[in-house]
């Protein structure tokens, strides 16, 4: 018996351990490589998914809780299926060598997290504004936001990209990172397991959690089940961010004063916590479909906003990251040791 739980022990440790391995490869590969363009990612996938089980509630007149009802399953299957998917796809790595299951495991994690992918779409926005080519940035911007791009000046530019910057570091990388971090000190379970059901919530609201017709009924639990998953996540952004302004006092109280009033429970927090830290005001009025469509004003406008603040921005989210890695990275030593 002693031996048998000798072993027990060593394979949990070793589970532990290579948790630590695929959290700090899997955050490397992002930085480094990020998604490049073409390869298969797994939101590509989900995306699929999504448009194909969402035909029939889109393309028939059905009852609104016939839909709602569509929506509920359509939701339960992608979020568990996914995460499901990539627990099975770690397990049958697993199955033919240990170092290939590491591998696939810290590709998968990685696929979650976008910060490569946000710095880069950044750039790719800031690069001609900077040049002063604005048609260019306008259509570049276009492939990144919701909202009309064809009219903005390079002020109303600026400013997209650094709510886009501020929201997305919530949702694509500090977000999926807690939910890696949270799976990754449940050996059976896995960082991916979690990261990916994060990852297969996030991309069913961004395709069908409108309040909008004909997504309204189809896509209410989306948007409710995404909001509540980030939740969490998003106010300890709020809490990380605030502590490395410098003043969390100051940030704190503008975040309770200003993000309220934001129609989402969680885009507010972050975009105002992002603001508040580096001085400048987001919101106003943005045009969808034509359609003028007025955002609360967020945080206080000490200094303007400027490319050299979205790059500040950008650090901020790279900064809070490394800051959950390792206090996750410490967690999961100190488990290993108790265990030991």
């Amino acid at each position: 018996m002693p031996a048998v739980g000798g072993q027990l022990r060593e394979m949990i440790l070793t589970s532990w351990f290579s948790a630590v391995i695929v959290l700090v490869l899997a955050n490397g590969l992002d930085y480094c490589i990020g998604d490049p363009w073409g390869w298969p990612h797994p939101v590509r996938g989900m995306g699929w998914a999504i448009e194909i089980a969402s035909r029939p509630a889109l393309s028939h007149d059905w009852p609104s809780g016939v839909k709602r009802i569509w929506g509920v399953g359509l939701g339960l299957a992608l979020v568990l299926g996914s995460g499901l998917a990539g627990w099975t796809l770690v397990q049958l790595a697993r199955g033919i060598h240990a170092g290939l299951g590491l591998l696939v495991e810290a590709v998968l994690l990685a696929s979650c997290l976008a910060g490569r992918s946000l710095r880069r779409a950044a750039e790719d926005v800031l690069a001609p504004l900077e040049a002063d080519d604005i048609e260019t940035a306008r259509q570049r911007l276009s492939f990144y936001v919701g909202r009309d791009t064809e009219n903005l000046d390079h002020g109303e530019i600026l400013r997209a990209v650094m709510e886009t910057v501020s929201e997305n570091a919530t949702d694509g990388v500090l977000a999926p990172l807690f939910y890696g971090l949270i799976g990754c000190c449940v050996p059976s379970l896995g960082g991916v397991t979690l990261a990916l059901a994060y990852k297969a919530a996030s991309t069913l609201d961004s395709m069908v959690g409108y309040r909008e017709l004909p997504y309204t009924d189809l896509g209410w639990f989306s948007a409710r089940l995404e909001d509540g998953l980030t939740w969490i996540p998003c106010r300890l952004t709020v809490l990380t961010v605030a502590l490395l302004s410098g003043h969390p006092d100051q940030v704190w109280r503008l975040c309770c004063r200003d993000a309220a009033a934001d129609p989402s429970p969680n885009a507010g927090w972050s975009e105002c916590a992002y603001a508040a830290a580096l001085g400048v005001q987001l919101g106003g009025i943005n045009r969808y479909r034509g359609i003028a469509k007025p955002k609360p004003l967020l945080a206080e406008a000490r200094y303007p906003l400027s490319s050299d603040r979205v790059t500040q921005a950008l650090a901020l989210t790279r900064q809070a990251a490394l800051i959950w890695l390792g206090l996750g990275v410490t967690v999961i030593v100190l488990l290993g040791v108790g265990i030991g």
